[in-house]
């Protein structure tokens, strides 16, 4: 939790439901949103967004595309299920097709919520003697199996998968979440607990002892007391069951009818099944016999460590994308293709599957601008981002997860917030071999140097590792989520195009490359071996200047340059505003004389399709733009206006000229395989 004033905190995580959603997609997403939405207001927080962040295979009509099509589908309605039915809005996200993920697909899901700071709750159990509750729905069987098989296993291609690596899945119910969150805001808001945890990986057995580490003490637990929906449990399987919507709590004997009552008037299942002691162990009782025991520290602190030997490859551990895109291709024939791609497309046809302003707080949702800005008490608001690349960051982990993290900070600079904090989840394949605990031990070390640079502290996270199947290790997948905060929520910015006439203006210290980049993938390139070096200095000094621009209203719309380029952030800038313009490429960055049916060449490809941190397209006044540039490295490059994207060489010549319609149509391609 972060503080973000007027006597608020901001509480946020993001968490992974990756294996179970391989299984089966629909549970596996939907549990993913009810158990982030519990980590929010386990603490005491209401939930008030929910943010996704997916990787699939690639979507074709292959076999396999079909496989990706059925995980994509039921994953979305998944997460629309459980996030319109609690009433937590959807606020944005991303979704990525790349091949490495055709075996293991990736479902991370961020969620933040506000709480009074006075508010807050811990999750230690304290207080020998204190009784340990149990609350929220019965325990059955669903999740049994899964981190505790899943924890160090390779998720395999599933028709060759033997059963005890084959979970059942979490079987999630968004209505009884609802009652749970209502009740926990109750008794925490009445000053009933001691301590409250959710229940999520591994069940009980998870929860008890890690609150027993927490607060140096023990836990003692009877099975029978726990209230079951399915007859003959053995006591293991009470102990590792992860049934959904379940909190376990800590709460002094004299509190426990009134925490009884409240949880019957919330219609809410609760019973006492345990206490706290001053053994320092845990220990399991059924049928009035002690069924298990072994010290906390034992499962917390001083479990096995693992002694990761971290080694670059030696050669290339992804084979090369299929080409889609013939090499010589016109420009405007190459940014129709790349308007069309699957990374790239419009993903109305899926977020449009979520209720994006219910609570009525939502000032920018997905497609409007960069980041999901909220509305605080008071008049100011709060911007939210989740992004991730594993395609960059495979090619060079280091240097990858620094641009995560700056994409992730830009998107927050483009509605004119400041980071307040990170949250992390890092998807990851099986670290004992040595290929990939450098690729982790690599990215760690950026995402730490980024957040170190940008001042946005890292609060909190998840690591999600052994995520192979059949054809490989995914790509490393880092997914970076960044909260932030800005004084006037009606100065949010917004990615569109706004009025003819303004300046259009390239900001920041951009310096595009090909390798890696969504165009190298259309073309069928082998990632590089690394990837240039970016100034981070510099790009966090035009992430401040755009941010302070934007909050003065100096800017009528911001966009970072992210993937495609150039000419695809102008083309979604167009898009989103209605409006056109014409721009015109600086000197020395594109050779003269070619015209808009000429292939295009390596210096083209790189001024237009390129790819790197840094740079943002921006437009305004010329007032604003010029106040702009006293700050950092500015330059304008055309104007706005007019029914369609035309974009010159240095001699003035035209490289391309496409209808915002011509535009729109290669950008919705992909809207009858997303519906």
């Amino acid at each position: 939790a972060v503080a973000v004033g007027d006597g608020l905190v901001c509480a946020f995580k993001v968490e992974s439901h990756n294996h179970p959603s391989a299984v089966e997609p629909f549970q596996g997403a939907a549990t993913g949103v009810g158990g982030i939405l519990r980590d929010i207001f386990a603490i005491g927080a209401r939930p008030i967004a929910v943010l996704d962040s997916l990787r699939f295979g690639e979507l074709d009509r292959s076999e396999g595309g079909r496989r990706v099509r059925y995980l994509l589908d039921g994953a979305v309605a998944g997460i629309g299920h459980y996030g319109n039915s609690i009433g937590v809005p959807t606020v944005g996200g991303e979704v990525y097709f790349e091949g490495p993920y055709e075996h293991n697909c990736l479902v991370n899901a961020m969620a933040l919520g506000l709480a009074p700071q006075q508010g807050l709750v811990r999750s230690a159990a304290t207080g020998p003697g204190n009784v340990v509750l149990l609350f929220g729905a019965a325990t059955g069987r669903d999740g049994i199996g899964g981190a505790s098989v899943l924890a160090s296993a390779e998720l395999g291609s599933g028709e060759d998968e033997s059963a005890d690596k084959r979970p059942t899945v979490q079987v999630g119910d968004p209505f009884e979440e609802k009652k749970l969150l209502e009740c926990s805001l109750e008794l925490l808001e009445r000053g009933l607990l001691v301590s409250l945890q959710d229940l999520g990986a591994a069940g009980l057995t998870s929860s008890a002892s890690e609150m027993a580490s927490k607060g140096g003490v023990g836990i003692d637990i009877d099975v029978d007391l726990v209230p079951l929906r399915e007859p003959g449990m053995e006591p293991f399987e009470v102990m590792v069951s992860e049934s959904q919507e379940r909190m376990l709590c800590v709460v002094e004997p004299q509190d426990v009818s009134e925490v009884l009552e409240v949880c019957e008037k919330w219609e809410v299942g609760g019973a006492g099944i345990g206490v706290v002691t001053e053994g320092g162990s845990m220990r399991v009782f059924a049928g009035g016999a002690l069924a298990g025991e072994m010290p906390v520290r034992a499962l917390v602190d001083e479990c096995p460590l693992y002694d990761l030997q971290p080694r670059r490859p030696a050669e290339a551990i992804y084979p090369a994308p299929a080409a889609t895109l013939e090499e010589g291709c016109d420009a405007g024939t190459t940014l129709l293709a790349l308007l069309s791609s699957a990374n790239i497309a419009s993903r109305r046809a899926l977020f449009e599957q979520y209720d994006s302003i219910v609570q009525s707080r939502t000032v920018r949702r997905p497609e409007q601008a960069d980041a999901a800005v909220l509305a605080l008490p008071g008049g100011g608001a709060l911007a939210v981002s989740i992004d991730g690349n594993g395609r960059r960051v495979a090619a060079d982990p280091y240097r990858g997860t620094i641009e995560a993290a700056l994409e992730c900070a830009a998107n927050l600079s483009c509605v004119g917030a400041e980071p307040l904090g990170t949250t992390n989840n890092l998807n990851f394949g099986n670290p004992e071999k040595p290929h990939i605990a450098w690729q982790l031990t690599e990215s760690v070390r950026g995402l730490g140097d980024a957040c170190r640079a940008l001042a946005a502290p890292i609060v909190g996270g998840n690591v999600s590792l052994y995520n192979e199947g059949a054809g490989g290790p995914i790509y490393p997948t880092p997914v970076i989520g960044m909260v932030g905060r800005l004084p006037d929520a009606r100065r949010a910015g917004s990615t569109g195009f706004a009025r003819a006439g303004e300046q259009v203006a390239v900001v920041g210290p951009f310096a595009p490359s090909l390798p890696a980049s969504e165009l190298a993938k259309l073309l069928g390139h082998q990632l590089p071996e690394a990837l240039p070096d970016a100034d981070l200095d510099a790009i966090v000094l035009a992430q401040a200047a755009v941010r302070e621009a934007v909050r003065a209203g100096s800017l009528s719309s911001a966009h970072d340059i992210a993937e495609g380029g150039l000419a695809v952030a102008l083309a979604e800038c167009a898009l989103a505003g209605s409006i056109g313009a014409e721009v015109q490429l600086p000197p020395g960055e594109v050779p003269t004389g070619v015209g808009p049916r000429s292939a295009v060449s390596a210096d083209l490809a790189i001024a237009l399709f390129g790819e790197g941190p840094g740079g943002f397209v921006v437009t305004g006044a010329p007032g604003g733009v010029n106040a702009l540039a006293a700050l950092t490295a500015a330059r304008v490059i055309g104007t706005v206006g007019g029914g369609s994207l035309r974009i010159r060489g240095a001699g003035g010549e035209v490289l391309l000229e496409l209808t915002l319609d011509e535009l729109a149509t290669a950008h919705g391609s992909l809207a009858e395989l997303f519906s």
